[in-house]
């Protein structure tokens, strides 16, 4: 089973890699909310279909949370570069101690609080310096919140009820979030948009999201971390290879610190 669940959880790591540059050729032709509604309707039919409707006590509030990750992000992709963008939402990863901190009252681990340190520094170095950083930036920060919080609440909750029941109430209030945010912005969705949008819905969200709660407990969140390292990995060489973006020495070494801080943060002991 763990075999199977490295396999699963490394093959949405690679899915989640692909969408920053997929998103980012279409987004700006269309309204992010918008995009995203549509993304998720798609995701929540799915995940009713699969798993019915959820418990929405639960599932409501994870929604709100994710409808803000994937806002932040999606309007970000708009200011910042694909591979950024894919660096800073990863450090969604480091900043779940915190928040497990503020929710749980876990104490920090001195490898965690050094992770922290590094992914300070790399976030620095990635954005080019103060003069770098962009709004595109700060919303890709943001968003990186956003999911530690998503994270983490879902591991309280998932002690409430079965992890399945969370998936279907969180995609549909995430729709519907951002088609009341998209109002006004028009309703064009291009060709484009909407095989890019089903792409996602399908393999980075409704796939993605269902890998990370069914398999995570066997392999435990240490290895799950290490594993999601390759999520600003991939997205960078996705990136490379499709809109050929390119970092700088710099960014390059702000991007090695960033990914260095992840290790860190998903070991127990230095």
């Amino acid at each position: 089973m763990k075999r199977k669940a490295f396999f699963f959880l490394l093959l949405a790591t690679v899915i989640w890699g692909t969408s920053f540059p997929v998103q980012k050729l279409i987004i700006g032709d269309v309204s992010p909310m918008n995009y995203i509604a549509f993304r998720f309707a798609i995701a929540a039919v799915l995940s009713y279909i699969f798993w019915g409707k959820g418990n929405w006590k639960y599932g409501s509030i994870l929604g709100i949370i994710l409808s803000l990750g994937y806002l932040t992000q999606t309007v970000g992709l708009k200011y910042t570069t694909a591979s950024k963008n894919g660096f800073f939402t990863s450090l969604y990863v480091v900043l779940v101690p915190v928040v497990s901190w503020v929710l749980e009252r876990e104490k920090l681990h001195i490898n965690q609080a050094v992770g922290l340190a590094m992914a300070g520094i790399g976030s620095y170095l990635l954005s080019g310096g103060v003069r770098g950083v962009n709004f595109g930036d700060f919303l890709s920060l943001l968003c990186a919140l956003s999911f530690a919080f998503h994270v983490v609440l879902i591991t309280i909750f998932s002690k409430k009820v079965k992890e399945e029941d969370l998936l279907t109430p969180q995609f549909t209030i995430t729709s519907a979030l951002n088609a009341v945010f998209g109002i006004g912005t028009g309703w064009r969705l291009s060709g484009g948009a909407i095989m890019s949008a089903l792409y996602n819905a399908v393999l980075s969200t409704v796939f993605g999201i269902w890998a990370q709660v069914k398999y995570q407990k066997h392999i435990g969140s240490n290895t799950t971390a290490i594993i999601f390292v390759g999520e600003p990995i991939f997205a960078a060489l996705f990136s490379w290879m499709i809109l050929h973006e390119t970092l700088s020495p710099i960014q390059l070494l702000g991007a090695m610190l960033m990914v260095g801080a992840i290790i860190i943060s998903g070991v127990k002991s230095l």
